[in-house]
């Protein structure tokens, strides 16, 4: 029964991060998935797959794993370099690079 904490990348269709501030908790796989022979569904009976836990802070989500007995794998999210833009940039004479339109 092992788990992984992590804090999901945000939605690549919206600039804002609203919801990729929490931290989640999901259960690794235990068993293999099956190939139901008579409609070619893919089946389980590992219903822990299913359980995806929500969390404010990696903190909680934890000592969620250390109060419960479960084993985890902490996944820290990669640093994000901000750089500085300005509208005013694209009309600048002299740019590096040349107009595209």
């Amino acid at each position: 029964m092992a788990a992984r904490i992590y804090k999901p990348a945000q939605n690549v269709m919206q600039q804002g991060k609203g919801a990729s501030a929490d931290w989640v908790l999901e259960y690794l796989p235990a068993k293999r998935r099956v190939i139901e022979p008579l409609m070619g569904w893919t089946s389980s009976a590992d219903t822990r797959r299913q359980v995806r836990i929500n969390f404010a802070t990696k903190d909680e989500a934890v000592a969620f794993a250390k109060k419960n007995g479960i084993a985890f794998r902490l996944e820290e999210p990669p640093a994000t370099k901000l750089r500085p833009k300005s509208y005013a940039w694209n009309f600048k004479y002299g740019r590096p690079d040349r107009w595209t339109h």
